[in-house]
């Protein structure tokens, strides 16, 4: 599963100042943020206090059917979700919008990130009777949310008494019988913006592109730290535990947002040409084709064709039917797999010196599949040139970055084995000061931790990939020797 980088998952709210079927307006923008997620979805209404929700796995269209949309009913406030696991596994009790009921009312979120205190948290709660019936951090911030509700006179204030437990990233949407909320962690490690449509609704997203699908214009980015509340009275910021600019991930720019979002007031379009100039200007080399690896590689391709003089051109055709988290269930056919997904126009590339653009190499397998198939197309040459710098350390904020053994540039001492094991004539990455260049913006600051190990906050010690459900099994384990 770790061949290549995975998704995000993504968030959307709106409030509709009438009742009315806000549940297609949140279809529409899950659509728009399919790409963060494709494991599950789900969609939450409120209509004057009653919830109703739906979920499931799958992607947007295959859950959420008309009769399912319809079902859903109209409402003035709802929420969605898309999702891929970086904590806890695809139970459907994971799914979100997760919805609870609690002494104060109905509350529904979703959240967009990644605590690196989660089982801290959980072991608190359940220490303490609570009951957890999934296994997402995402239960975890409901839990600190609702218990200090009791003690608060809103839930906005009970967010803010909670969000100095929560460590690590969380971009969340909250919804209450009369209030949209949202709120972003100090850090601000993953994006979250608002909106408003000519009609007068306040949109919630984690990108600006789905706020264009339901015709809202970007007012603005939900601050690091900031809590943002809608209801009936406007929008109120509450900047409490506002502290810096952030340090977003530099992958929402390279790999995961879609080229057309605004995020933290920087292009990502204009962000991947940077990527692929400032390539060009660290890395040069004599060539007859700039091409790229669709999607995320077209982008710094072309950046890097502008600024070095070389022509851009079409390398590969990928085929839009298979999704990114197509699985092979066999050896063989995961040798076959890139050909199922990408095929090479031979007449671009027979015969000549060609220069292949990627956002990144995480183990090397599918990479050398991608540059074996270019030098049967009768690639001359190929010469690899990758928009970020090497994997070498974890992410502990939502990226699915695989353990530091399986990753290729832990693996081997110079770029000039890796080049010899992917099979290219020439690699070379990106370099870490050029990744702080690539939002135009100047407020904008970046997290670098999955390259330099440096990291904004405390991270665990050790905290291997996919083992947070084994931890939560252990300690079942052990409260039932307890008892």
């Amino acid at each position: 599963m770790f061949n290549n980088l995975h998704e995000e998952c993504g968030v959307f709210g709106i409030f509709e100042p009438k009742t009315s079927y806000v549940a297609q307006s949140v279809y529409l923008a899950l659509y728009a943020l399919q790409h963060r997620g494709q494991e599950s979805c789900g969609i939450a209404v409120n209509d004057d206090g009653v919830f109703t929700h739906h979920k499931g796995n799958g992607l947007v269209p295959d859950v959420f059917t008309q009769d399912k949309l319809e079902h859903l009913g109209m409402g003035n406030i709802a929420i969605g979700h898309v999702r891929y696991s970086t904590t806890g596994g695809k139970n459907i009790n994971n799914v979100q919008p997760l919805v609870i009921r609690h002494i104060k009312g109905n509350l529904a979120l979703a959240h967009n990130g990644n605590l690196v205190n989660a089982m801290e948290i959980r072991k608190s709660f359940e220490l303490n009777g609570g009951i957890f019936h999934g296994t997402s951090d995402t239960e975890s911030i409901a839990y600190e949310i609702v218990s200090n509700r009791l003690s608060c006179k809103s839930t906005e204030e009970a967010i803010k008494k909670a969000m100095p437990n929560l460590k690590g990233a969380y971009s969340c949407v909250v919804m209450t019988a009369t209030k949209l909320i949202a709120f972003r962690d100090p850090n601000g490690f993953r994006p979250l913006c608002f909106g408003k449509t000519a009609d007068g609704a306040i949109c919630v997203s984690s990108e600006s592109c789905a706020l264009d699908t339901v015709g809202a214009k970007i007012i603005r980015d939900v601050l690091p730290g900031e809590i943002i509340t809608i209801d009936s009275n406007g929008i109120h910021s509450d900047k409490t535990h506002c502290k810096s600019n952030g340090n977003l991930c530099v992958f929402e720019y390279i790999y995961f947002a879609r080229p057309d979002s605004i995020i933290d007031g920087a292009s990502v379009e204009h962000a991947r040409m940077r990527a692929g100039a400032f390539l060009a200007k660290e890395s040069p080399v004599d060539a007859d084709i700039v091409i790229g690896v669709p999607d995320s590689g077209l982008d710094a391709a072309l950046g890097y064709a502008n600024e070095s003089g070389i022509p851009y051109g079409i390398g590969f055709i990928k085929n839009r039917y298979i999704g990114r988290s197509f699985i092979q269930p066999n050896q063989s056919q995961r040798e076959d797999a890139v050909r199922i997904k990408l095929n090479v126009i031979k007449e671009n590339i027979k015969g000549k010196r060609v220069i292949m653009i990627d956002d990144s190499i995480v183990r090397g397998t599918t990479c050398a599949r991608i540059v074996n198939l270019l030098r049967e197309a009768g690639a001359k040459e190929v010469h690899m040139r990758v928009s970020s710098p090497p994997f070498k350390h974890p992410c502990y904020f939502g990226t699915d970055v695989d353990s530091q053994e399986n990753l290729i540039a832990c693996k081997y001492n110079s770029v000039e084995e890796i080049a010899k094991v992917i099979g290219v004539d020439s690699l070379a990455y990106l370099s870490v000061e050029s990744t702080h260049k690539l939002a135009e913006s100047a407020s904008t600051h970046c997290c670098d931790g999955c390259f330099t190990g440096k990291y904004p906050i405390e991270v665990p010690k050790e905290q291997p990939k996919d083992k947070f459900e084994e931890k939560i099994s252990k300690t079942s384990s052990y409260y039932q020797v307890l008892d």
